[in-house]
């Protein structure tokens, strides 16, 4: 660790998409702080230095890991009971270590009342960055294609209430250059919310097929009742609030809510994002 730390600060760099961008920085010559709870899984980036911080809810932890940030990118926390507490709680240690600039990863129709429930607690952060004073920008994400795989059941069904919705599903890769190109040039996307979706929307009947095409054996897709998703999903132990993610994941698209295809990734970034059978093709 240099004496003196990177202005720009990256949580989430142990996950996928935090990963990712922080890995674009460093092969864009970016110096950057990676805000991490345990180093020894923090990857060695050139230019990056690594700071520990146990979790968002640790307030005085994290003002010290962010003093002297400028920009801070925010990863969401692991869904919990408790994670828009977290975040508020994060976000009121930026303030107090005087940062500049968070940079949010949301979703999207992120609202008080939004059928997915998790998008609930982003509505609810982003209300609380903004009242914060904090500069802001809001990367909405749509729900990763990268998991459309693991939809399939063993049986080569995938199953919820998804019914004829569509949804504009987005790959990780591409969240994260969005974010990356974002972090590169702050000023320029401060107070802009950007919608990360892909090329198309979906239903799930499309999803099947193109799952088909590309792995060579039969999936289809069946449209379970609301209560059917719920039985079914029991089978995994769980507590309700996850329960009723996991269900309200078809039920958004059912609403439409999910449906919105967005040119922001090309917009910022200047390349299209990646279509389902595009990043199955280059898995």
């Amino acid at each position: 660790m240099t004496d003196v730390l990177p202005t720009l600060a990256v949580t989430g760099a142990t996950g996928v998409v935090g990963g990712r961008v922080a890995e674009l920085l460093a092969e864009a010559g970016v110096a950057q702080r990676l805000l991490v709870r345990d180093p020894d899984r923090a990857p060695h980036l050139s230019g990056a230095s690594v700071v520990v911080i146990p979790s968002y809810g640790d307030g005085e932890a994290a003002r010290h890991a962010l003093r002297g940030v400028d920009t801070l990118f925010m990863v969401s926390g692991t869904e919990s009971p408790d994670r828009v507490d977290q975040h508020r709680t994060f976000v009121d240690a930026a303030v107090r270590a005087d940062v500049g600039h968070v940079v949010y990863t949301s979703f999207v129709s992120a609202a008080p009342d939004a059928v997915f429930t998790f998008a609930r607690d982003h509505h609810a952060t982003e209300e609380h960055i903004k009242a914060s004073g904090l500069g802001w920008t809001f990367l909405r994400d749509n729900f990763y294609l990268d998991f459309m795989p693991g939809f399939v059941g063993d049986d080569g069904v995938i199953r919820g209430p998804a019914a004829d919705g569509r949804c504009a599903m987005v790959a990780r890769a591409d969240v994260a250059r969005t974010a990356a190109a974002v972090l590169r040039d702050p000023d320029a996307h401060r107070g802009r919310t950007h919608e990360i979706t892909g090329p198309q929307a979906l239903t799930m009947t499309e999803v099947a097929e193109i799952l088909s095409a590309a792995e060579g054996r039969p999936i289809t897709f069946h449209n379970e009742t609301v209560e059917e998703a719920y039985e079914s999903r029991r089978k995994y132990p769980a507590a309700d609030w996850e329960y009723d993610a996991w269900v309200s994941t078809y039920t958004a698209i059912a609403a439409g809510q999910m449906a919105e295809v967005s040119g922001d990734v090309e917009t910022v970034t200047g390349t299209p994002p990646m279509s389902l059978a595009e990043f199955l093709a280059g898995r």
